[in-house]
């Protein structure tokens, strides 16, 4: 399945690049927004494949019982961070490109500071588990979704780069935001399932005897555990 996705991208990545290129000979925005529905299923299906935190952004959802507003809230500003962050990377353009990016497709520093970033909010998700307390900021899942949203999109920045190198950048820019719309809802897709499973397990525990500030505990814990583990894995792996 996910070799077909890779398929999949591969084939509408060309699609996108050959659009921009008829774009910047004919300058028709009528025949660029006609594929932009395109670009937001293939953002869609580039956020199928694996990165984009989508694991880590589940774990999180699933151990803090923020509320699934809340949980959309985060998986948008993880979206946002990570489509523009390519944006800003093409920009900005080649110091930065040089120094966060080690190799094609990658950004192991700023990886490197994402995943260290979650390694905290871990400890301290255990931290607050152990007191026994399990009262959350008010923007707490936003500021994990921008932490797990670090990582730049290597599409976006590759789409981004061509269109600026053809004089077009604006057009990038409204490929972006339709790949930005496309990963959001995918990740709001992660959310409602890790919502949902959250609510099923908490329903099964209770039922073997278990109390609701028990599991709240449980779950937090294990969460905690994951994001710490993501982050040593990071840092030492």
């Amino acid at each position: 399945m996910i070799q077909a996705l890779f398929e999949y991208q591969r084939e509408i990545y060309l699609a996108v690049a050959q659009h921009l290129k008829a774009f910047a000979s004919d300058g028709s925005w009528f025949a660029l927004l006609a594929v932009l529905p395109m670009r937001v299923v293939f953002g869609a299906a580039h956020a199928l494949t694996p990165g984009h935190s989508k694991t880590l952004l589940a774990a999180y959802i699933t151990g803090s019982q923020v509320k699934l507003s809340r949980g959309l809230l985060a998986s948008v500003a993880l979206s946002f961070t990570h489509i523009t962050l390519a944006v800003l990377i093409a920009v900005l353009a080649l110091p930065l490109v040089s120094i966060a990016l080690g190799s094609v497709g990658r950004a192991p520093a700023l990886e490197m500071l994402s995943r260290g970033l979650l390694g905290l909010v871990g400890v301290w998700m255990i931290w607050r588990a152990l007191r026994g307390r399990h009262d959350h900021r008010v923007h707490e899942g936003e500021a994990v979704g921008v932490m797990a949203g670090l990582i730049p999109c290597p599409l976006t920045l590759f789409v981004m780069t061509y269109a600026i190198t053809r004089g077009i950048p604006w057009a990038g820019l409204v490929f972006a935001v339709a790949m930005m719309a496309g990963v959001a809802i995918t990740l709001g897709v992660v959310v409602l399932l890790a919502v949902l499973f959250r609510s099923g397990s908490v329903a099964m525990l209770e039922r073997f005897g278990s109390s609701t500030a028990g599991v709240a505990s449980f779950l937090e814990i294990g969460t905690g555990l994951i994001l710490v583990g993501a982050a040593l894995h990071q840092i030492f792996g």
